[in-house]
């Protein structure tokens, strides 16, 4: 454990972001789930909602931006395919 009050803070700091970011994603790849398990009026209304969850993850650092660009990618061929 670390000893200088500094290190402390940043340990309490870096646990409660951890468990932010932890929240934060499991939220977002549940609402991925949902929207892949939906049918096509459903994922249509669902898209942009869940493409604005991942942009927001992205933005804050808790995945990369091109995983972020690869996963809304994939959800809308997936959203553009259920719609023909």
């Amino acid at each position: 454990m670390a000893n200088h009050s500094a290190t402390k803070k940043d340990v309490r700091q870096s646990t409660k972001r951890n468990e932010r970011n932890r929240y934060y994603g499991k939220t977002t790849r549940n609402a991925i789930r949902d929207l892949k398990a939906g049918d096509k009026t459903v994922a249509t209304e669902q898209f942009p909602k869940v493409a604005s969850m991942i942009d927001r993850l992205a933005k804050r650092g808790t995945i990369h931006k091109n995983k972020a660009a690869n996963l809304k990618s994939k959800l809308a061929k997936r959203v553009n395919a259920l719609a023909k």
